[in-house]
């Protein structure tokens, strides 16, 4: 048996427990505080996977943030995301931004009354506003974000239009002369007489001060609108998101050969580029004066082709080797597409584009009413 001096030894001191109890205690408080960290860390993750997600799928992305505790179901919280919009497509917020559900339109409220447009001209308001987010390409979309816009500037501006309609109607007025001035596409460029005629009357009936008028004119002459680059295709020009885009092969003019060409059908325009990342389009051919049709070709399957209705000519201009602009010499542009669908795809798409975008009815009913005189409203 062992003797008590052994058992003595073989025993910890009361130091060396005290000691050994030190460095558990240690331990604990350091895990605690990696605890702590790496809670941070998790939560830091966690955003960015609902961000990555928003961009890939906005409506997903936000159930994400709201599940993992990063945001509140509520539509001034979702606004607040995005309107900081750190790390946020901007497409995917006008998609959102854009959605017909009850709480998306609440989100839609909440993120234009975040913007103070306060003592600004109308083009100041409309370059803080297009700059947090793009525009969607669906009429009813673009409708439910501008009256909102509207409302909020005539509510913050009450002296300076009679109604909102008519701050709705110049908006599209202004947007579409920024397309028209600065989009190399459009040869004829608008004048400020021809500007100020073609918003006559939508005051109530009346007419805007023509030094409103001129001043929205050169401002928007002067500096075109910057719309928010997301993506390597992004034309800096084109206002509203593509209709269509996607790869086609392109059968050469001079020599028949085949390319493949990345399309984006935009604004009455295909414009073509070599990469997606390209900032600078190798062709655009203006839809005017433009017919589509389905073809049979030998050497490839899926082909329609886009051929002159009036003149010989496809009006239309290509960069060359060089990087000059020479206009194009094509009677017919032939196109081959991937699937029998995405052939059917892009007829439907230029047909709809070469005869006009739904969203101009809208706004000519949008025109109507805030034409109305006053003799008009007291009638009504």
């Amino acid at each position: 048996m062992a003797n008590e001096a052994e058992i003595g030894k073989a025993l910890p001191t009361v130091k060396q427990l005290k000691d050994a109890l030190g460095e558990v205690v240690a331990e604990m408080e350091n895990m605690d505080t990696a605890d702590e960290s790496s809670k941070n860390n998790t939560k830091a993750k966690q955003m960015s996977i609902g961000r990555k997600k928003f961009n890939m799928d906005p409506k997903k992305g936000i159930e994400y943030l709201i599940e993992h505790g990063l945001l509140k179901m509520t539509p001034e919280d979702v606004a607040q995301f995005l309107y900081k919009g750190e790390g946020l497509n901007k497409t995917a917020i006008g998609d959102y931004l854009g959605e017909k559900n009850d709480f998306n339109e609440q989100v839609l409220k909440a993120f234009v009354e975040l913007h103070d447009f306060t003592d600004l001209i109308l083009v100041q308001a409309l370059r803080q506003f297009l700059w947090s987010f793009r525009l969607p390409g669906e009429a009813q979309k673009i409708d439910r974000m501008m009256e909102c816009f509207a409302q909020r500037y005539c509510q913050l501006n009450p002296n300076i239009f009679t109604n909102t309609d008519t701050c709705y109607v110049l908006s599209f007025a202004i947007i579409m002369l920024n397309t028209s001035l600065h989009n190399p596409s459009v040869k004829e460029k608008p004048t400020v007489e021809q500007f100020i005629s073609m918003n006559r009357g939508i005051n109530n009936g009346g007419d805007l001060p023509q030094e409103l008028l001129m001043s929205l004119y050169e401002s928007i002459k002067t500096e075109p609108f910057k719309i928010p680059e997301d993506d390597g295709n992004d034309l800096m020009h084109t206002f509203f998101n593509p209709d269509k885009e996607g790869w086609l092969w392109k059968q050469g003019g001079r020599y028949k050969s085949w390319k493949r060409r990345w399309f984006i059908l935009n604004d009455n325009c295909l414009y073509y580029f070599e990469y997606t990342t390209d900032k600078e389009p190798r062709g655009i051919i203006p839809l005017e004066n433009i017919q589509v049709r389905e073809v049979q070709d030998r050497h490839k399957q899926h082909c329609f082709e886009l051929h002159a209705s009036g003149t010989d000519f496809i009006k239309a201009c290509k960069t060359d080797s060089e990087g000059k602009v020479v206009e194009g010499k094509h009677t017919v542009y032939r196109m081959s597409a991937a699937t029998p669908e995405e052939k059917d795809e892009w007829i439907k798409c230029v047909r709809q584009s070469i005869s006009h975008n739904p969203f101009y009815d809208m706004l000519s009913a949008r025109k109507k009413k805030a034409q109305k005189t006053s003799s008009h409203h007291s009638k009504s």
